[in-house]
């Protein structure tokens, strides 16, 4: 007597009724394919690069070009020193999010925006290493026996960082904002309301970052509120995914 599938088993290389499907075929439900995946991945960048970027805006001078005591002032030192830690497991949680989220777009997504999506988050993330580098450089050398630098040289580091962070970076993030809110808008696999905040938030990292140094924040923010509605709406096939049989 030849027995049949149990009921609720899939056969192999076929889904569970009611699972969404990629164009290719393939199940969408695997553990690195999860909204969870890409939401946790999100909201770990967010919180990581908020505490790291407030700590280094209360602990150093606002203008760049001013010396200022944070390299003499312990307490601002280790604050910062803490913040320039925080910033390669950002990083590190950004690469798993952009990777999660490509994967979440599936076969809809078009070769130019991804194109730009994956150029402009990768360079972003390389930008906030570079920046944190040459921080992490001026912390360095006031370590050593020589004391401090020089105030040219410390201008000249903080000058670096700044224009690093706020010229390149986040115009960086916001080419990545537009894009991935360009995408969301052909797929519909974020809320609506996400769509309008990511245009402002882009144009005002693009034109007004230099408005006041806290705009920073707009995009850990904005991909802080794109990851919770991730999580909160759960599994949500892109638009023209199509779905197991018996759904």
């Amino acid at each position: 007597m030849t027995e049949g599938p149990l009921p609720g088993v899939p056969l192999p290389g076929k889904p569970l009724p009611g699972k969404p499907l990629r164009p290719d075929g393939l199940d969408t439900a695997s553990p690195l394919r999860t909204p969870s995946a890409a939401a946790v991945a999100g909201i770990v960048f967010a919180l990581l690069l908020i505490s790291a970027l407030v700590l280094i805006k209360i602990s150093t001078p606002a203008d760049p070009g001013s010396a200022g005591n944070w390299l003499t002032d312990s307490s601002q030192r280790a604050a910062v020193a803490t913040a320039l830690n925080l910033v390669p497991f950002a990083g590190i949680a950004f690469l798993w999010f952009i990777g999660v989220l490509r994967d979440r777009i599936g076969g809809h997504e078009d070769r130019f925006f991804i194109t730009v999506f994956l150029g402009s988050g990768l360079l972003f993330v390389a930008m906030l290493f570079v920046a944190a580098a040459f921080a992490g450089g001026l912390i360095a050398a006031s370590s050593g026996q020589s004391g401090p630098p020089g105030a040219g040289t410390l201008v000249l580091g903080r000058n670096a960082t700044s224009t690093l962070l706020n010229v390149y970076a986040m115009r960086m993030a916001a080419v990545f904002t537009l894009t991935t809110v360009t995408i969301a808008r052909r797929t519909r696999f974020i809320s609506r309301w996400l769509v309008p905040a990511g245009l402002v938030s882009a144009l005002v990292l693009l034109f007004g970052v230099g408005i006041s140094g806290w705009v920073e924040l707009l995009f850990p923010a904005w991909i802080l509120a794109l990851s919770i509605d991730i999580l909160a709406v759960g599994p949500r096939a892109p638009a023209g995914v199509r779905t197991a049989p018996g759904a």
